[in-house]
């Protein structure tokens, strides 16, 4: 029988007691706590970032149904209400409700409709408040077994102690989290800002028991839920988006860039007629003239309802049509589709 030295048995009993690491943001966690109201946060962690005042009002959308199937074989749901309440900790925007909610909200509606409700409850149409920016979260979790640290002290101790001694270290777990989320503005659809956060956690799980002749030998899982992972990866990464936009005064994007707007100029215009497509003045008194200039000549002028026939030809923003008394030009911002 081999014998084991008590300095190796000391080791690694030391090695299996050790606690879990800390989560750290970024590369390890940290929780959502305590939570938010009219009067501020309250309990908040502390690393979350803040804005001094809100931007504007902000709904989180329920992720991709992959993402929810991906989280549920955590035992984990929706991850938008922890991001509603982080989002409205840091002060950076108003919450609006756009998730299950929205249901019962719609109900209210439903009943004063129907004259259910009291006269003078006061709900109806046209009290809801929009949603200026769009948050959409995505998450991709990881778990693997390292089994680095078993094996080594397996090697180290040797036989069939240390193959027993090796499954119980061998409860070593990593996780990663890896979330996005992407700010949008709901008018425009532009996006707004985008950012990636993550966080890791090794933790030494103990399973069986050391001593009594090293045979009952057990593995184990990490004590701490995967769900804690999550939120800490969702606030470093919130932190990162806060970064990004607090000093900035607007983050209304109500337009492309000027290099988006001059290829819209450049590119085949949408919805624009073809040779032979019948058209129809967008309103009364619009001029056919002799030639495809302002201030030329003019054939007819155009009721509402005179069609014309274009003939596939553009000069100067005039399209050359067929009219009922010959051949002309219209502004072809003047004609539209029957």
């Amino acid at each position: 029988m081999n014998h084991i030295p008590s300095r190796w048995l000391l080791a690694a009993a030391a090695f299996l007691v050790l606690p879990a690491a800390a989560q750290t943001l970024g590369g390890g966690g940290s929780l959502a706590t305590g939570g938010a109201g009219p009067d501020g946060a309250q309990g908040a962690n502390e690393e979350l970032e803040r804005c001094s005042a809100p931007k504007g009002t902000l709904a989180v959308v329920e992720p991709q149904s992959q993402v929810g199937a991906n989280l549920q074989r955590y035992g984990l749901g929706s991850p938008t209400q922890v991001l509603r309440m982080l989002i409205q900790q840091s002060n950076c925007f108003q919450v609006v409700e756009r998730g299950v909610g929205m249901n019962s909200m719609m109900q209210e509606r439903s009943l004063a409709k129907s004259g259910e409700l009291q006269s003078d409850s006061n709900i109806g149409r046209g009290q809801m408040v929009a949603a200026d920016f769009i948050v959409t979260p995505s998450v991709v979790f990881s778990e693997n077994d390292t089994g680095g640290v078993g094996g080594a002290i397996g090697g180290l101790l040797g036989g069939r102690h240390g193959r027993a001694l090796g499954a119980i270290a061998g409860g070593v777990k990593f996780k990663e989290a890896e979330t996005n989320l992407l700010l949008v503005d709901s008018r425009s659809g532009i996006q707004v800002a985008a950012a990636q956060g993550s966080a890791r956690k090794t933790d030494f799980a103990v399973g069986g028991a050391l001593w009594g002749g090293l045979a009952a030998a057990g593995g184990g899982y990490t004590r701490t839920p995967e769900g804690k992972v999550i939120v800490a990866s969702f606030i470093d990464n919130w932190n990162n988006i806060v970064r990004n936009i607090r000093e900035n005064p607007s983050l209304v994007q109500a337009r492309g860039s000027a290099a988006s707007q001059q290829n819209a100029a450049m590119s085949v215009r949408a919805n624009a007629g073809a040779a032979g497509d019948v058209m129809l003045p967008k309103i009364a008194g619009v001029k056919v003239l002799r030639q495809p200039r302002d201030g030329a000549g003019e054939m007819q002028t155009l009721t509402r309802t005179d069609e014309v026939l274009l003939l596939g030809e553009e000069q100067n923003g005039y399209s050359k049509v067929t009219s009922s008394r010959g051949d002309g030009w219209v502004k072809t911002i003047l004609l539209k589709k029957p």
